[in-house]
């Protein structure tokens, strides 16, 4: 039996997965928990020869998840001047709360993303006709598949993984 070219059925596998690699299901660590139960000391503290922290990297991972939700939602944010500037905040969280608001603040994105994954994914931007919901959605997830893995082993080399959950290892 083959592959069904329905235009309907063919969206909504996109969509499927689209979400699948939005979440990490069955490719990677589970993006959304890939942070679990990592204390907060933990997470500003850059192990040796690794080029940033944990936090830098959540915080990277917002700011470039942030940046495409406001394309798909129709804005057209600045564009950095150096890629530095995609890398904002300190190295570590001044408090738990700190870490746990931009802990959130990824899980509230990577959740409009999915919901995202749900609408016409062929529909051009308004800010960037050029691109489409599927395009920025693929960057979103490939962004976060990538930088997850380095979270996961950055938790290694500090000596917390897996998250509670579990991770990529069993």
């Amino acid at each position: 039996m083959g592959l069904s070219r329905d235009p309907e059925q063919v969206e909504a596998a996109a969509q499927a997965a689209l979400r699948r690699g939005l979440s990490g299901t069955s490719a990677h660590v589970a993006t959304a928990t890939v942070f679990d139960g990592l204390p907060w000391e933990l997470a500003g503290r850059r192990p040796e020869g690794a080029p940033y922290t944990v936090f830098q990297l959540l915080n990277h991972m917002i700011y470039w998840q942030e940046y495409f939700l406001a394309e798909i939602r129709g804005t057209r944010p600045a564009e950095p001047a150096h890629w530095q500037d995609s890398w904002p905040g300190p190295a570590a969280p001044a408090s738990e709360a700190e870490w746990r608001d931009a802990v959130e603040r990824f899980r509230v994105g990577l959740e409009a993303a999915e919901a995202e994954a749900g609408r016409d994914l062929a529909e051009p931007l308004r800010p960037r006709p050029d691109r489409t919901r599927g395009d920025r959605l693929a960057s979103i997830a490939t962004h976060n598949s990538y930088h997850a893995g380095q979270v996961a082993l950055l938790r290694r080399q500090l000596g917390s993984w897996p998250p509670p959950g579990g991770g990529d290892t069993w």
